[in-house]
This record gives C-alpha cells, sequence and structure tokens, in this order.
C-alpha cells in the first residue's frame, strides 16, 4: 500500500507563518496608543509602541487624521475629535465633579455678564470643556471647535505658567504662531509674561487670539496642589474692564481650588 506524502509545497499548518496584523488591527493598535497620551506623541514613539514601520504607521496616521479619528499638533498627534467626542473626553478631564464645578462658573456668568471659559489642557492647546454664553457674547477664532493655542490665550497662559513640564515643551520651539498683530511670538515676550502670571496668579490676553476679544483667566489647583484646568472670562476688548474681571474670575477659581482640594 503507498504511503502518502505530503507535497514540499504544502507546509504543515502549524508550520505556516502567523497572518500579519492588517490595516484594521494596526490602526486600533496607533488610536490605542493614542488614547493613552495626555500631550502629543511623536511618530517615533509610536512606532516604538506600536511596533509598526514609520512609513506604515504614518501613512495609518494620515488615514485617522483624515476621518477625525486623530489630530496633528506639532510633530506629534492625539486622539481625534470624533475619538474625544465618543469617549465624552470633555467631561472626564473636568476635575472632580460638573455637578460642583458648574455652580461656580454659573455664579462667574451672573457677576460679568460675559462669555465663561473652563479649559484643561490638551497637547499644545487649551481645550474649553465648559463655555456659558450671553445673548451678547463675543465671537472667537475657538468658537465650533472649543480648542485655542496655550500661548495667545489668558487661558493657556494660566495652564503654561504653573506646569513646569507644559511650559519647558512649549517653550523649547522657542518662536510662536502669530494670531494678531497684539500676539506674543518671542520666546523672551512669552517667558516675562508667565512669570507676571505666577506672581499675581491672573493671565491677560488683549485681541492676541481674536482681534476685539480681551480675555482674563485664573488657575484652578486640584489634588496635590498641581494646576489641573484654568478658568476664564472673555468679552469685548474695547468694554472689557480687565481689572475688574480679573478679581471676580480669580475669586472663582479660588473657591473651585478649595472645593477640589477639601479645604
Amino acid at each position: 500500500m503507498p504511503t502518502e506524502t505530503v507535497s514540499q509545497a504544502q507546509p504543515l499548518a502549524d508550520e505556516r507563518p502567523a497572518s500579519q496584523p492588517g490595516s484594521l488591527e494596526r490602526g486600533i493598535d496607533l488610536l490605542l496608543a493614542l488614547s493613552a497620551a495626555s500631550r502629543p506623541v511623536t511618530l517615533s514613539q509610536l512606532c516604538r509602541a506600536t511596533g509598526l514601520p514609520k512609513s506604515t504607521a504614518h501613512r495609518i496616521l494620515g488615514v485617522l487624521c483624515s476621518r477625525e479619528l486623530a489630530r496633528r499638533v506639532g510633530n506629534g498627534y492625539l486622539p481625534g475629535e470624533l475619538v474625544e467626542s465618543m469617549a465624552g473626553i470633555s467631561r472626564v478631564r473636568v476635575p472632580g465633579t460638573r455637578k460642583a464645578v458648574l455652580p461656580y462658573l454659573l455664579y462667574l456668568y451672573e457677576t460679568t455678564r460675559q462669555t465663561v471659559n473652563l479649559a484643561v489642557p490638551s497637547g499644545m492647546e487649551a481645550r474649553y470643556v465648559e463655555r456659558l454664553y450671553g445673548h451678547n457674547r463675543v465671537g472667537s477664532r475657538s468658537d465650533g471647535h472649543d480648542r485655542a493655542p496655550l500661548h495667545c490665550t489668558a487661558t493657556g497662559k494660566a495652564l503654561l505658567a504653573f506646569d513646569p513640564r507644559l511650559r519647558q515643551e512649549l517653550l523649547a520651539r522657542g518662536t510662536f504662531e502669530r494670531m494678531t498683530r497684539r500676539t506674543i511670538t518671542s520666546l523672551a515676550g512669552l517667558e516675562r509674561e508667565l512669570a507676571q502670571v505666577r506672581r499675581h496668579g491672573i493671565a491677560y490676553s488683549q485681541e492676541e487670539y481674536t482681534e476685539g476679544v480681551a480675555c482674563v483667566a485664573a488657575p484652578v489647583f486640584g489634588p496635590g496642589g498641581r494646576i489641573c484646568m484654568s478658568l476664564g472670562v472673555a468679552a469685548p476688548a474695547h468694554q472689557a474692564p480687565l481689572a475688574k474681571l480679573g478679581i471676580s474670575v480669580r475669586g472663582a477659581a479660588q473657591a473651585i481650588s478649595a472645593m477640589l482640594l477639601g479645604v
């Protein structure tokens, strides 16, 4: 009886090479790596985390960005608007509970009758996680996407001034994008501004991000005494009493900090 032989062209099942992950699996790996990051992750860092070749990771990231599943921030990447929306990040990132923080925002609005913003850091941007608008609200570049650069906004400066790691990361760039004729674009100029914010506990932006808009903001500190967000008010530049607004904003920010710290 002839002995059966196995064709040399057909390897045994357990000797076949393991199937390589497809584009979907690779995309998921990249999204998982991005979701664990609070700051922009470079292409090299993502490749080390996922084991993907740079060319492959770059191609897939391009697709993810085009579908709003990822976004480019400087030389790095963060989760995109769609991912953040689905994950509810805008609520999760508010330290404490929304129920506890919101009354202070409402009080600040009643006191100032101007737009109230609560911001957290997201890469090199301030992400507005709560916004209260009045009937006579002032328009801003951040309307519609609830993000703004750190270096030219009051909420962003408050975050930068009290977060050494965030400040070091941004200042390493040396120069900054000019948004209006008043934008501070030099390293020395921004460092002087942030020193004033630390000294007085209040940050200002006078038409640095949007023409006709002035803002004032103060830091909010959470557990461990670390800055966790900033509270700001935006008003028309031609009628904004910044000194008076600053007193109200700083008082509300200090009250939120005391609540979060359990004082």
